[in-house]
């Protein structure tokens, strides 16, 4: 259990990869302008990664080390059009909005660097709880820079829920007077508040290293 929870940890907070490892910047900044957009693209990348670690560390001894990329590689590109036409099928309006960032999940360093990294050496019920973490870390990190956008660039939450839970609306957190501040959902306001999270989280960090130091530090009676 001790392991888990490691493996856990080190996803969703100590290695997060949208904070810490910055990977996969591309569909993180693009697809983040709502909560629903970045989520839905989230849950669909830890599907494919917690899938795809617990296959490749199931055939890894059969796999020779010359040609490992490509048949990880091809094994990312198998799930990926499974979700790529599960979401086509039953999510189109959202697969509309996604558009290409849904196949471009093959090619994202996320998905390849934990496959080659870690699920390439562990066993497999290790390998896809890793895969399943690191893309919860991903999910948090991207819920929270897709909440600020969407909330500080036009003052609502959930935007285009409906097209996930049909009969459902946004919620209107800010008086409906509210202006919006365009930059927020613009490139520049999606750089802008992912540093300010990294910011934040390394500031969590010294915080909780310095009361640490602290506590060490005082005599034991």
């Amino acid at each position: 259990m001790s392991t888990f929870r490691e493996v856990a940890y080190n996803g969703i907070w100590k290695q997060n990869t949208s904070l810490v490892q910055l990977l996969g910047l591309c569909p993180l900044l693009a697809v983040s302008t709502t909560f629903v957009n970045g989520v839905s693209l989230a849950l669909a990348t830890i599907l494919v990664m917690a899938i795809a670690s617990g296959m490749v560390a199931s055939v890894r001894s059969f796999i020779p080390r010359e040609v490992r990329i490509p048949v990880f590689i091809l094994i990312i590109a198998s799930l990926v059009t499974m979700v790529d036409l599960v979401m086509n099928a039953w999510l189109h309006e959202l697969y509309l909005v996604l558009g290409i960032f849904i196949p471009l999940i093959v090619v994202n360093c996320i998905v390849l660097a934990r496959v080659e990294a870690f699920a390439a050496k562990n066993t497999p019920l290790i390998a896809a709880w890793d895969g399943a973490m690191m893309g919860v870390g991903m999910v948090v990190a991207i819920a929270v820079l897709g909440s600020l956008r969407e909330i500080i660039g036009t003052g609502q939450l959930f935007s285009g829920i409906e097209m996930v839970i049909p009969g459902t609306q946004a919620l209107q957190l800010l008086p409906e007077r509210y202006p919006g501040f365009l930059v927020a959902i613009l490139p520049p306001g999606a750089f802008l508040v992912l540093g300010f999270m990294i910011a934040g989280r390394n500031w969590l960090d010294a915080r909780a290293v310095r009361r640490t130091l602290t506590l060490s530090a005082q005599p034991t009676s």
